[in-house]
């Protein structure tokens, strides 16, 4: 069975929503995006739910899932669909919580293959590879493949490969990752948000990936 890798954005940190809101709706015009990760700016709940729920509507508009970065207790209040968590430390807490009310709980900054199969055994809904990390560094492109080909051959949870520039993307898709994540590949293109959608998604259908049984 063949099958086509789907896009998980990382938006960009962002204090104000109306501009994040116009960046998300550009990257939508460059075609399907499942999944968008916002890491919602400093500040009391309040204004935290009320910046989710400006950009929720352009989200799950564009036919895409809002996810909150690690604002787990968040979720339901500000109408987004579940959680990605950047490290494992809250993952029983998440997967719980996250699943009783019907929302989805994903799980990053995996340091060890043992984490990212201790998050899969909770059920946690996606496992992630190769996203920046709290230091803003990024995983080499090669531990980033690796990871990725060893989770797609043997789990079935599925796994999001992150791609820190373009040209990251076809070597990721053909690791047979379910998910590409991107970041300023697309926020940071240069000729806007659309085109980065756009040429990331060409790409993906251009490149080969594992035959799935």
């Amino acid at each position: 069975m063949t099958y086509t890798a789907r896009l998980v954005l990382f938006a960009p940190r962002e204090e104000n929503p109306e501009i994040l809101s116009q960046s998300l709706a550009s990257a939508f015009e460059g075609g399907r995006i499942d999944a968008v990760i916002v890491t919602l700016p400093e500040g009391d709940e309040r204004s935290q739910i009320n910046f989710a729920k400006v950009i929720a509507p352009i989200v799950q508009g564009g036919g895409a899932v809002l996810l909150l970065a690690d604002a787990l207790e968040l979720v339901a209040r500000a109408g987004a669909d579940g959680v990605h968590l950047s490290s494992s430390v809250r993952a029983v807490d998440a997967v719980n919580s996250m699943h009783r009310i019907d929302r989805s709980a994903g799980v990053g900054g995996l340091k060890a293959r043992h984490d990212a199969m201790e998050v899969a055994e909770l059920g946690a809904d996606y496992v992630m590879f190769g996203e920046p990390r709290p230091d803003g560094s990024l995983p080499t492109l090669s531990m980033v493949i690796e990871r990725a080909e060893w989770w797609a051959e043997l789990f079935n949870t599925p796994c999001v490969a992150f791609a820190s520039e373009a040209a990251h993307i076809a070597p990721l898709v053909a690791t047979g990752a379910e998910f590409i994540g991107l970041g300023d590949a697309v926020f940071a293109h240069s000729e806007g948000p659309a085109e980065g959608v756009r040429q990331a998604l060409a790409v993906i259908a251009q490149t080969p990936a594992p035959q799935r049984p």
